[in-house]
């Protein structure tokens, strides 16, 4: 049994957030995901012909993590929330990096919405996942450094397992061990939102998003809504 939670500290300082979790079992990622390529293709296309935009300061969505990410006491220029990363790369190159089926539908979904997106293999959780504050002696692998060993900073806000933190400052940075490759086949698929006002429905329409492109690429496909009402859920 895997749970996600949230602790209860975050939920008292945060009681905007809500994170969707779509949980996709059996997923089939070596096979062509046409449907995301297009959606890609379609999206790079606008980006070309500035059809599409970044979000800037004054985009509610952005402003919201912002202000997040500076009362935990993360600089959001510095360490930028994943969302906003991935929209200033698109902006820049009219390009979207192509990691895995998986991954890129994440991430259409995130550049389309404007919402943080992630993702873990569970086959690489240990225990249950809490999104809390970080505390001294908690250990991050970064993405893509495998031999890499960093502390994160006590207050930050991290997702983490039994066996040590999975994100640095909420949503900028994934860890190593939990990556998802074509060959995972249980993935938790994280979405979040702390705008008070449209936060929570551009939150659902991108859940939606994401479960119908998940749906034909998996045997089976489950979704959960955690917020300060409801900080649990049982992911398998």
């Amino acid at each position: 049994m895997t749970e996600l939670r949230v602790a209860a500290e975050v939920c008292e300082a945060f009681p905007d957030l809500a994170v969707a979790a779509v949980v996709a079992e059996g997923v089939r990622g070596e096979e062509p995901w046409p449907e995301t390529e297009r959606l890609l293709a379609a999206l790079e296309a606008d980006a070309a012909a500035g059809a599409w935009a970044a979000p800037d300061e004054t985009d509610p969505l952005l402003a919201s993590w912002q202000t997040v990410y500076r009362a935990f006491g993360t600089n959001p220029r510095r360490f930028r929330p994943s969302m906003d990363a991935l929209a200033r790369r698109l902006a820049k190159s009219a390009r979207l990096p192509r990691i895995g089926a998986a991954v890129d539908t994440y991430n259409v979904v995130s550049a389309t919405h404007h919402v943080p997106a992630g993702a873990f293999d569970l086959a690489a959780v240990r225990g249950d996942i809490t999104l809390r504050f970080a505390a001294p002696g908690d250990t991050f692998t970064p993405l893509g450094e495998p031999d890499t060993a960093e502390e994160a900073r006590p207050g930050e806000v991290v997702y983490a397992d039994a066996g040590g933190v999975l994100t640095r400052h909420w949503n900028h940075r994934d860890s190593d061990r939990t990556k998802v490759t074509p060959g995972s086949r249980d993935i938790v698929f994280l979405l979040e939102a702390v705008d008070p006002d449209t936060g929570r429905k551009v939150l659902e329409q991108a859940a939606d998003r994401l479960a119908e492109l998940l749906g034909p690429r998996c045997a089976r496909l489950g979704r959960h809504l955690l917020t300060p009402g409801q900080p649990a859920a049982r992911l398998r």
